[in-house]
């Protein structure tokens, strides 16, 4: 089992600079603090327009700040958007690889097609063709990578002949990933040879099916990178502290945050629903009805890592007997938590519960 971070970058108003500034400083301090104490890895998402919820806006500018100051942690595009309105494959291969030598080779190359209707609608996006983009930018990418010269005629991206610059470090190329939000994709992570990165938070329970699946399935996949990435990695929250209803009521304050803020994600796709398309996402089953009668309200989903250190090594050890390889944790919301809190939280973590795990670090290529 392996351990990992993932920002949103969610910022409170008032949107000053000096408050941008400051969420972006505390989590580069936070990832600086989790290299040193051997956690694998740190991703950043792509959102835009999502007030207060994420300006994660430039995960490639994120991440390269973070290269600069660590010396181990992976670092993850989680994730880089497949769609033509916003980016070219060409320009995602090129970051990614200029990354790469800028890390000393720790790209981690998360794809997905984005998920709310705020962001599409803004760039102006075709909403039923995203599935069919993302599919094509994560067969052109690798190829980029590793064919000194590369050309292409396709149905929504095509270019002449050129050798894309700079090729990555990573021989052959950085491990793939696919975001996973809509129940299925993560059948289409396998049946492509890529890891699934799990950001529908739900029940421990519910996960180990479609894990299970995964396994079956990348067995016989056809993988559009030059090697197989079998890996699961499944975002979560992580509160610790040595109080453990302490620890669970500063968690349920981070969900009820986020849940403010991540409304915006939804509710547009559930007023204009797109057949490819379904209201979930990171909030997942956190989500509560804000109709149903109190005593009829789902509970929050069973595996959120929110208590003491032995609360959380019987969570993880939950998720590890699932299948997973590989959990990922939001730690803030809008700044709601200190800073010292965070950085008090990741330490403990560390000295008491990361040593009951073996592989801390996170290798590249596990299966090249």
């Amino acid at each position: 089992m392996k351990f990992g971070l993932i920002y949103e970058l969610s910022t409170p108003r008032p949107f000053t600079a000096a408050t941008q500034r400051e969420v972006f400083e505390n989590a580069l301090e936070q990832i600086r603090v989790v290299d040193e104490l051997g956690f694998a890895s740190v991703w950043c998402v792509e959102h835009h327009f999502l007030e207060e919820y994420s300006h994660a806006s430039c995960p490639d500018m994120f991440l390269t700040a973070a290269a600069r100051e660590t010396k181990q942690i992976r670092l993850g595009f989680g994730i880089g958007t497949c769609v033509p309105s916003m980016h070219s494959p060409i320009r995602w291969a090129e970051k990614a690889a200029f990354l790469d030598h800028l890390s000393n080779g720790r790209v981690e190359f998360g794809t997905g097609r984005s998920s709310t209707w705020n962001e599409l609608g803004g760039f102006n996006s075709i909403i039923d063709d995203t599935k069919r983009t993302w599919d094509e930018f994560c067969r052109v990418i690798p190829k980029m990578w590793t064919e000194e010269r590369f050309s292409y005629n396709g149905t929504y991206f095509s270019m002449p002949e050129r050798c894309v610059l700079p090729k990555p470090m990573q021989d052959p190329h950085p491990p793939l990933w696919v975001a996973v939000t809509a129940p299925g994709t993560e059948f289409d992570a396998a049946d492509r040879g890529m890891g699934a990165l799990i950001l529908s938070i739900s029940d421990v329970e519910r996960n180990i099916p479609r894990i299970k699946e995964y396994r079956e399935r990348i067995k016989r996949c056809q993988p559009v990178g030059s090697f197989v990435n079998d890996q699961v990695a499944i975002a979560n929250w992580l509160y610790c502290h040595p109080d453990d209803d302490y620890a669970k009521r500063k968690g349920d304050e981070l969900i009820g945050t986020f849940g403010y803020m991540a409304g915006q994600t939804i509710e547009v796709s559930e007023a204009y629903p797109a057949n490819n398309y379904t209201a979930i996402g990171l909030l997942g089953s956190l989500r509560p009805d804000p109709n149903a009668p109190g005593d009829q309200k789902k509970p929050p989903a069973s595996g959120l890592c929110f208590g003491n250190p032995k609360t959380l090594v019987e969570t993880i050890k939950r998720w590890e007997a699932a299948g997973a390889d590989h959990l990922v944790f939001m730690i803030q919301a809008r700044e709601h938590l200190a800073q010292q809190d965070v950085l008090d939280s990741l330490r403990l973590f560390a000295k008491e519960v990361m040593p009951h795990f073996s592989g801390a670090r996170m290798s590249a290529a596990v299966n090249a």
